[in-house]
């Protein structure tokens, strides 16, 4: 079977996987992986940008390099290993149904007026300080999340897997953990965690792009969404975040961005589809873990396409390139 349709196949199954299971109470992969890498930060930490390249290059690397000796392992095996092996790696690096779940948990809370327990279980989701927000705050907060985790959890990694196979899925997922565990400008990692938040910028590019093209198709206002990329992306300080949020934002009809708060630092960001948005609703969490499932099917259909023509354009020009040599002879 083509390496394509084992990637459609694989990836397509480890989604259901993930929809129907979730993530693991107990023995995450990604966990297990976090764990590694603390304890190569621990060996390595010194306030220098050369130990934290070389961490990010130990990690990444090597969550790079148990893909390749995993595909490397099934290549000569029946298709059925091959497609099993990309749905595992699929199943344990996205988290697409796990970011439901939480956010619909924080929804659930904040619409039975108990703010205690949106306040308790907002950390689970993102890194904000829960006692500074009041209910529409912890509501934004939450929209944004799901907004910047479908590309981080979910889009970016389809991307890469596409690109580079099951390397490609751990690697991405790799990267994205460690700009979480030390990518922040904290002072212990400002120059420690620069390697490992650039190479989470230039790695989530693709990935946010085709999530903010995804939103634009499957949100109930394109054309607010199109608008508000265009308009406000730019504003965000990530070049990533930007684009995810912004588009949600239009295609949802609510305002995102403005005053945050994280561990005791207050930021300011600009506001995004401030011109023609509404303050969010706890309503508005639930359409935006819909459009977040929606973008991840378009974001798949869309990956499976690109690779599959990939695949056909190589082998064109295999062919091509055969009849030449024969002609020449």
């Amino acid at each position: 079977m083509r390496a394509d349709r084992v990637f459609a196949y694989g990836v397509t199954a480890g989604l259901i996987g993930d929809r129907i299971l979730g993530d693991p109470r107990r023995g995450h992969p990604v966990a297990a992986f976090g764990r590694a890498a603390a304890a190569v930060e621990g060996a390595l930490w010194r306030d220098d940008r050369a130990r934290g390249l070389l961490h990010t290059l130990v990690c990444a690397g090597g969550a790079a390099a148990v893909g390749a000796l995993g595909a490397r392992a099934v290549r000569s095996r029946p298709a059925a290993a091959r497609i099993a092996l990309t749905a595992a790696a699929t199943w344990a690096v996205v988290g697409g149904t796990s970011l439901g779940r939480e956010a619909r948990a924080i929804g659930g809370a904040l619409a039975a007026g108990d703010a205690e327990v949106a306040r308790e279980r907002l950390p689970h989701l993102c890194g904000r300080d829960p006692q500074a927000l009041d209910e529409q705050q912890m509501a934004r907060a939450v929209v944004e999340s799901v907004a910047e985790n479908t590309s981080d959890a979910v889009v970016g990694a389809l991307v890469w897997g596409a690109v580079a196979g099951v390397p490609g899925l751990l690697a991405f997922r790799a990267v994205n953990t460690l700009d979480a565990m030390v990518g922040h400008k904290s002072p212990r990692y400002l120059r420690y965690g620069w390697a490992s938040a650039r190479l989470d910028d230039v790695a989530g590019w693709p990935g946010a792009r085709l999530t903010a093209l995804a939103a634009v198709a499957a949100g109930p206002d394109r054309r607010g969404a199109v608008r508000a990329w265009r308009a406000d992306a730019a504003a965000h300080p990530s070049p990533n975040a930007g684009p995810v949020e912004a588009s949600f934002a239009g295609a949802l009809g609510v305002r995102l961005g403005g005053t945050l708060a994280y561990g005791g630092r207050v930021e300011h960001r600009a506001v995004l589809n401030g011109a023609t948005g509404r303050p969010v609703e706890v309503a508005d969490i639930e359409r935006a873990v819909r459009l977040s499932r929606r973008v991840t099917w378009l974001a798949l259909g869309a990956c499976v396409v690109a690779r599959t023509l990939a695949a056909r354009t190589v082998a064109a020009r295999g062919r091509g390139g055969r009849r030449v040599r024969r002609a020449g002879a």
